[in-house]
């Protein structure tokens, strides 16, 4: 298993930054906290938009990241604020994210989305 970070980027003049990508199972992932703090809402509010419409999510679009995977990730990052969590979060693949838009219905989640998808 591989996990990688990208560096920040910015797009669409926007002040906002683009600050983790992961490679996780092969494939590259933003985790909910992160896409969280991105679209302005709390981790739990995106959380529950999406259980509340999970079969717009099927595995290729998001999948819980496993103990192991969250283990490494920390070793990673010594900062890292995945402190006190009480479950295991959520990875989001590039058609996660732009579901992700379709879900919250905000102007920010669209830009945002747009955002991601222009990081090459």
């Amino acid at each position: 298993m591989r996990i990688r970070s990208k560096g920040s980027a910015c797009a669409g003049g926007r002040d906002s930054k683009i600050e983790r990508i992961y490679t996780l199972r092969g494939v590259q992932v933003m985790l909910d906290e992160e896409l969280a703090e991105l679209y302005d809402v709390p981790t739990k509010v995106l959380n529950q938009a999406v259980k509340r419409n999970i079969d717009r999510f099927p595995a290729e679009f998001m999948f819980q990241v496993s103990e192991t995977e969250l283990e490494i990730l920390r070793s990673q990052f010594v900062t890292s604020s995945w402190g006190g969590r009480r479950y295991l979060p959520y990875a989001f693949t590039e058609q996660g994210v732009a579901m992700l838009s379709t879900v919250l219905r905000s102007e920010t989640a669209i830009k945002v989305s747009i955002q991601i998808e222009a990081v090459p």
